[in-house]
């Protein structure tokens, strides 16, 4: 019998300002390195994706979320050229604690914040994708081996 197959769960962050978002620029990480995307980050043992988003962000842009000002926008399966399949969780917020600042300077180039109809051509595809069915108003999608590379 076929072992089940159990895809990794992303969470992403939408911080949004006015119709702007935050994008950060991925470098020293070895995967899309100079490409733009949410704060984001996979979920670990004994969270849920409420828990894991919070904390990302804390770890990525120090700023402090509440649960009940999180709202889950959309859901995405995905699986990428090379054939990994995960979950990704966009969660949007307009309500924070703190200033957004690049924490991790060692695995992001600086963070700025973007125009949500505009998105720069260099953010990673996964994460453009969201945030485009978020703006549609679709809470689902299925996205199966894509073309675009740096999914």
């Amino acid at each position: 019998m076929p072992q089940p197959h159990h895809p990794v769960n992303d969470v992403m962050l939408i911080l949004e300002r006015g119709n702007t978002l935050l994008l950060a620029e991925r470098q020293n990480t070895g995967y899309a390195d100079g490409l733009l995307n949410l704060p984001s980050g996979k979920v670990e043992h004994n969270e849920d994706v409420y828990d894991a988003i919070i904390r990302e962000a804390h770890e990525e842009i120090g700023v402090q979320l509440r649960r009940d000002a999180l709202r889950l926008v959309h859901v995405m399966y995905f699986r990428n050229p090379e054939g990994a399949t995960r979950v990704g969780w966009f969660f949007a917020t307009n309500e924070w604690d703190g200033e957004p600042v690049n924490t991790e300077p060692h695995k992001c180039a600086g963070i700025a914040w973007h125009h949500r109809d505009q998105l720069p051509d260099n953010t990673v595809r996964y994460n453009s994708l969201g945030i485009g069915h978020y703006i549609k108003g679709e809470p689902m999608s299925v996205h199966w081996h894509d073309s675009h590379t740096h999914q």
